[in-house]
């Protein structure tokens, strides 16, 4: 295990001390949320009674791997917990999320959760989010359209870059489990993330964006000192 590997198996562990009996839980995408659903699967087989949603088809999969009983959302809309990792965090715990193309299931489940805790290593700590490229969601239908009016709403929100479609399987673009595409933008820099999420959102060929503000109660990051909490865990 790499040592970055390493890192965030420690903040998903420190993140499972969260988990009690019965809890319902909204399992998170991407690979620290990866080392959570292994740790969680452990618990489970050692007679853990949990009940989970997971944000994405390849969580969902991997949940069933490990024997973690999963609900549908509609059959548990309320979750206690949620668990997720993160492509960034600022100091005020706002989010750019979506590197793994689940943004928007992962905003749905956070939505219904009373908690969501991030976990993370150290490196995705940030003084003004943006090094990250922050993920749109978009409709296929009317796609320039809907990038040229990102372009217009970002400039007017103080933050330029380039636009790129991400690419998937074969030279094709990436496909989210919710059949849209995703672009990525490449601001390098957001000043104003509550002003620039308000303008993509109110684009109509936008589905989300990876902006999370808001969502985040704590977040649990861990370094070569230790762990860091940012935020509260109750």
């Amino acid at each position: 295990m790499s040592n970055a590997d390493d890192l965030k198996r420690q903040a998903a562990a420190k993140a499972l001390d969260l988990v009690e009996p019965g809890m319902r839980l909204g399992l998170g995408t991407g690979s620290t949320a990866a080392h959570f659903v292994d740790l969680l699967g452990q618990r489970v087989v050692q007679g853990l009674e949990v009940l989970c949603v997971p944000t994405s088809e390849r969580t969902r999969a991997q949940a069933q791997s490990r024997g973690i009983p999963l609900a549908e959302f509609d059959a548990l809309p309320e979750l206690d917990l949620t668990v997720d990792g993160t492509d960034e965090f600022d100091p005020h715990l706002r989010l750019i999320k979506g590197g793994g193309g689940a943004l928007l299931r992962e905003k749905i489940v956070a939505a219904a959760s009373h908690r969501m805790v991030v976990i993370t290593d150290a490196s995705k700590a940030v003084a003004r989010l943006g090094r990250f490229p922050l993920p749109v969601e978009v409709n296929r239908f009317g796609l320039d359209a809907t990038r040229r009016l990102i372009l217009r709403e970002a400039a007017r929100a103080g933050c330029e870059g380039p636009l790129s479609l991400r690419g998937g399987d074969k030279g094709a673009p990436f496909v989210t489990d919710g059949g849209h595409y995703i672009i990525d933008c490449a601001f390098g820099a957001i000043p104003a993330p509550e002003d620039l999420a308000a303008r993509l959102i109110a684009i109509p060929g936008v589905v989300e964006h990876g902006l999370f503000i808001g969502y985040a109660r704590a977040v649990i990051s861990a370094g070569s000192q230790g762990i860091e909490i940012f935020g509260s865990l109750g």
